[in-house]
């Protein structure tokens, strides 16, 4: 009897042992990810002054400075780099897939990459501890989602999925934060004003990666750590790609492009008829004007005539 008791006893402490090995996992998966967007805003410090070293190796990118410190601008949200979303547009620059850059290898060999063993000038050491070297390889290693099954590399949109399902998600968890509309947060991405909906339909890698894992430096609700699968994430998406973007009139651009507000309604005549109809507008509302300004003085005039003679 107490074999048995002592049997269940010790299976007892190793499926405790086995669980919060699982919950460090996560959790370093998640730090992973976080790095992976902007380490320095996870690590609370300033980035390096300058250009990250190997971004000089490329011109068509040109962003500067702490961008080019984020390993999601060279190998982009969906992880596949120059055969990705960022194969085009502003964000290229020809840095490699990094989900097929990882293939076969080991955490320890990743942690050796980043270290810049093999290539000097991708070296992080400087910046990143032993735990967080460890914690972005293991992202790289485990972590990486392949979306292309869910998002159409040419409309954006996504493919399948459950807009219901997507719905109660989103007023479960995002509600509260980003509002029913997903406008309660307004994002300011290169100098123009996004809401949730907007990075949905921009960017829905972009989208998909921080629903997952979260935005680094800040708090919200980690989809990853909630159980949410890759499916759920999409259905999230495909309800998110339905809130206002603030650029309705317009087309989704390429992902990650920048968008400006639409122009204003009015401007110069662009025709004869059209310049014609506007003067004659513009006269008749000032015409118009003009005839109830002097019919409201007549009145008064006339007002101030009766008031003096009845005091007469």
């Amino acid at each position: 009897m107490k074999r048995h008791v002592l049997a269940g006893v010790l299976g007892l402490v190793v499926a405790l042992l086995a669980t919060g090995v699982v919950f460090a996992q996560q959790d370093d998966i998640v730090l992973g990810a976080q790095l992976y967007d902007r380490w320095y805003a996870v690590l609370g410090v300033d980035p390096p002054e300058g250009d990250m070293p190997i971004w000089s190796r490329q011109t068509t990118n040109t962003r500067s400075g702490a961008d080019t410190w984020r390993c999601s601008e060279c190998h982009g949200w969906d992880y596949k780099g120059v055969e990705g979303a960022y194969g085009s547009g502003s964000h290229y620059t020809g840095f490699p897939n990094i989900m097929r850059a990882v293939e076969g290898l080991e955490v320890d060999e990743i942690v050796g990459h980043l270290k810049g063993q093999k290539d000097p000038a991708h070296d992080f050491s400087p910046y990143l501890d032993e735990k967080h070297m460890q914690a972005l390889a293991l992202f790289l290693k485990e972590g990486l989602i392949d979306d292309s099954q869910y998002i159409d590399p040419v409309s954006l949109q996504v493919i399948g999925g459950s807009l219901e399902h997507g719905k109660q998600l989103y007023d479960q968890i995002c509600a509260e934060c980003h509002g029913e509309d997903g406008k309660k947060i307004v994002f300011r991405t290169e100098g123009v004003d996004e809401y949730l909906g907007t990075v949905a339909n921009r960017d829905p890698w972009r989208f998909l990666h921080r629903t997952r894992f979260g935005v680094a430096g800040t708090e919200m609700p980690i989809g990853y750590l909630l159980g949410w699968t890759p499916a759920d994430g999409r259905d999230i998406l495909k309800y998110a790609q339905t809130l206002p973007t603030g650029f309705e009139s317009e087309e989704t651009g390429a992902a990650g492009e920048g968008q400006t507000p639409p122009p204003t309604v009015g401007g110069p005549a662009r025709n004869l008829w059209t310049g014609i109809l506007t003067g004659l507008g513009a006269f008749l509302g000032l015409f118009g004007s003009s005839a109830l300004f002097l019919g409201i003085l007549v009145a008064i005039g006339a007002l101030v005539v009766w008031v003096l003679r009845k005091r007469k």
